[in-house]
């Protein structure tokens, strides 16, 4: 097993839980495999996997409106942290789905 693509991905800062979803090699385009994992982990993993942003032209917003802040990830090294995280645990490996 290895993870081939990340479909996507989020961040959830106030529960610090990554969903994400992806492909396996053994997968087709037809397959997607979705997971939620506490983010932790990857620090238990020695991965640092939070990309800082210094984007100091951001929009401004109004005082009331509410903004979630999304979380840019390095891929590259999701993919790697993946494919230690489900060798090391097999059984959370998420159960291909037809979408």
């Amino acid at each position: 097993m290895e993870i081939k693509e990340i479909i996507s991905y989020f961040l959830n800062v106030e529960s610090n839980i990554l969903e994400i979803s992806f492909r396996t090699i053994e997968d087709n385009d037809e397959v997607l495999r979705s997971d939620n994992i506490d983010f932790s982990v990857t620090e238990d993993y020695g991965f640092e996997l939070v990309i800082e942003s210094f984007d100091f032209f951001d929009e401004e917003f109004e005082d009331d409106e509410v903004v979630v802040e999304k979380v840019e990830l390095d891929e590259e090294e999701l993919i790697i942290f993946l494919n230690e995280y489900y060798t090391v645990n097999p059984h959370s490996l998420p159960n291909a789905d037809f979408y």
